[in-house]
C-alpha cells in the first residue's frame, strides 16, 4: 500500500487499500489522500469522534472541520481538495455499507478567488500599440493582432480564427465567431482597421496558398496558431519596455478595465466581449456593481472619441 500509518483507523487503510489496488492509483496520490484523511481523524479526535466510527460523523462535523482549516489560512483550493477526499472516502463507505448516509451529502466546495488577469493601464497601452517598429509584413501582422486584442477586445483564439472577408473596413467592423458558434459584430478602430489594411498589402509576403483565406499568418504562410499569438504579444510587451509575460488575455482584459473606466455601461461591454453571463464581465472590472451600474457612457481610448 503506498500509505501506511498504522494510527489511522481500520476504515481509512482499507479505504487506502482500495485506492492502491482496484483504482491504481499513484503512489503520490494515495499518500495526498492519506494526509488529508489523517488530517481529518486529528480534527476528530478534538470533538471525542474517529473515522474508526463513521457512522457518528454529521454534517456539522465536515462544516467545523472546513471552518478550522479557513482560519488556519489555507487556501480555497486546498480546502476543496481535502474535501474532495472525505467525499470519496464517505463515498467508498458508503457503498460498503459501513455507513447509512453521507455526512459529505450537499457540501459544496468554498468559492474559490478567481485572480483578475494581468492587464495594463491606459498610457502603457498606448505606448505599446503606438510603439514605432520597423515596417516590415512581420512587424505589421504582429500589429496588427495587438490592436484587435486591445482596440477590439477579441479572445486570442477568435482573432486567429478569423478570415480575410470577416474584415469591414468601410463599417469598421469584425465578425466575429466566438465561443459556442455565437457570431458577433465587434467595432474596429481607426488605427487598428490602418493597421490592418497595411498587413493585408503584405500579407504574400508570407507565401501563403491561393486558397489560403485566414487573416493572420505563420511563417509557413499557414493559419498563425494560438502559441504563435501568444509569443508575438509577450514578444511586443518585451520591446515596448511593458510587463513582462503579459498574454493575449491581458491585452483583452485591459480592453474591457479601459471602456469601464472610460465611462461604457457593464451591458455594452458585456455584449463586445462575447460573454453569456454579465458576471463573467464583471470579474475584468475592478470596480464594484453598484459603481459600474452608474456609467454609461462607452470610450476606449484608441477609439478617437467619446461619447
Amino acid at each position: 500500500m503506498s500509505w501506511t500509518a498504522e494510527n489511522l483507523p481500520e476504515h481509512i487503510q482499507t479505504f487506502l487499500a482500495y485506492l492502491d489496488i482496484q483504482k491504481g492509483y499513484s503512489r503520490a496520490t494515495s499518500a495526498a489522500y492519506g494526509t488529508d484523511l489523517e488530517q481529518f481523524q486529528d480534527f476528530l479526535r478534538s470533538r471525542k469522534k474517529s473515522c474508526a466510527h463513521p457512522g457518528d460523523i454529521t454534517r456539522s462535523d465536515i462544516h467545523s472541520f472546513l471552518a478550522d482549516l479557513h482560519s488556519s489560512g489555507l487556501s480555497k483550493s486546498s480546502m476543496s481538495r481535502k474535501l474532495s477526499s472525505l467525499r470519496s472516502f464517505f463515498g467508498f463507505l458508503l457503498r460498503n455499507k459501513n455507513i447509512t448516509q453521507d455526512p459529505c451529502l450537499g457540501i459544496k466546495n468554498p468559492k474559490q478567488d478567481r485572480p483578475h488577469p494581468d492587464f495594463l493601464n491606459v498610457d502603457q497601452a498606448l505606448a505599446m500599440m503606438e510603439a514605432s517598429l520597423e515596417p516590415s509584413p512581420k512587424a505589421l501582422r504582429d500589429m496588427a493582432l495587438a490592436e484587435l486584442l486591445y482596440g477590439s477586445g477579441l479572445r486570442v483564439s477568435e482573432a486567429v480564427n478569423l478570415n480575410l472577408d470577416d474584415v469591414d473596413h468601410g463599417q469598421k467592423l469584425v465578425r466575429v465567431m466566438g465561443k459556442g458558434r455565437k457570431e458577433r459584430l465587434t467595432p474596429l478602430t481607426g488605427p487598428g482597421s490602418e493597421r490592418i489594411r497595411k498587413y493585408v498589402l503584405q500579407r504574400r509576403a508570407f507565401n501563403p496558398d491561393p486558397r489560403e483565406s485566414a487573416l493572420f499568418l505563420g511563417m509557413r504562410g499557414k493559419r498563425l496558431n494560438r502559441r504563435e499569438a501568444a509569443r508575438i504579444i509577450d514578444r511586443l510587451a518585451r520591446s515596448s519596455g511593458l510587463l513582462q509575460g503579459l498574454s493575449p488575455h491581458g491585452l483583452r482584459h485591459s480592453f474591457a478595465t479601459h471602456l469601464l473606466q472610460g465611462g461604457a455601461d457593464l451591458r455594452s461591454v458585456q455584449e463586445l466581449l462575447g460573454h453569456s453571463r454579465i458576471s463573467t464581465t464583471q470579474r475584468y472590472t475592478h470596480l464594484n456593481l453598484d459603481e459600474v451600474s452608474r456609467v454609461y457612457d462607452q470610450a476606449h481610448p484608441r477609439s478617437g472619441r467619446k461619447k
